[in-house]
């Protein structure tokens, strides 16, 4: 496969023809920040906190989908892209119900984190305050739209580590919410299969194990990752 050589923040990097932006710069030890982004599924571009601008391109591109092309000029860090993330970040805070101080991911949530790197200690603007609730149906998880970024992080683990396609998303724009198979009561999903990678998958406290108090949900995602290396590797498979 050919590779390409450009240019991340003024540094000479080379990448697969088939690698992305942000892909390129992590093996370049740049890091540019993300929500949605998850190692082992594909890219959605669901967050744009990982947007980048790219020589000759007036729009910013997000980097987790766009693919490294020859000569191309990427700028991951600039006063633009830093408003701009910020911005992303107050809207996520503003647009549901994200109150850290009881939050069961309080200490361990990327959403918080961000914003506490971007120096966001205040929203400008309106808080929408919705009534979304919680579905505690399952016995051993639980689900709180309160704290969703609608990242889908949850979804697209459920459908390609797991197999078994629970999990969807409902609705359009900010009504837009997280279902379990034809949006019934998770409990009673008949497709699911209590695994919890998609819990391990989640970003904030909007997935949670049953009986977690405040600060207690910490992940472990190398889980998922090493799932996905054992699939690709065929490590479970049996040779006779």
């Amino acid at each position: 496969m050919a590779a390409k050589t450009l240019k991340i923040d003024g540094r000479q990097v080379s990448a697969a023809e088939d690698t992305t932006v942000l892909d390129a710069a992590a093996e370049a030890g740049i890091r540019i920040p993300t929500l949605c982004h998850l190692e082992g599924v594909y890219d959605a571009g669901a967050c744009r906190l990982c947007l980048v601008e790219v020589a000759g391109t007036a729009k910013l591109l997000p980097a987790c989908t766009t693919l490294v092309a020859e000569g191309m000029e990427v700028v991951t860090q600039s006063d633009r892209l830093r408003r701009y993330r910020r911005m992303t970040l107050e809207l996520l805070l503003a647009e549901r119900n994200h109150v850290c101080a009881v939050c069961v991911a309080n200490g361990h949530c990327e959403l918080q984190s961000l914003a506490s790197e971007h120096g966001i200690d205040h929203v400008r603007y309106d808080y929408r305050f919705p009534r979304w609730g919680v579905d505690a149906t399952h016995p051993r998880f639980g689900l709180d739209h309160n704290r969703c970024i609608l990242c889908t992080r949850c979804v697209r683990v459920c459908w390609h580590i797991e197999g078994a396609g629970t999990k969807n998303v409902a609705g359009r724009g900010a009504k837009s919410f997280i279902i379990d198979d034809l949006n019934q009561p998770w409990g009673d999903s008949e497709s699911c299969t209590s695994c919890g990678k998609c819990v391990l998958a989640c970003p904030t406290g909007a997935l949670f194990d049953r009986g977690s108090t405040v600060g207690e949900m910490e992940r472990d995602r190398t889980k998922l990752e090493f799932i996905v290396n054992a699939r690709e590797k065929k490590q479970w498979i049996v040779s006779e």
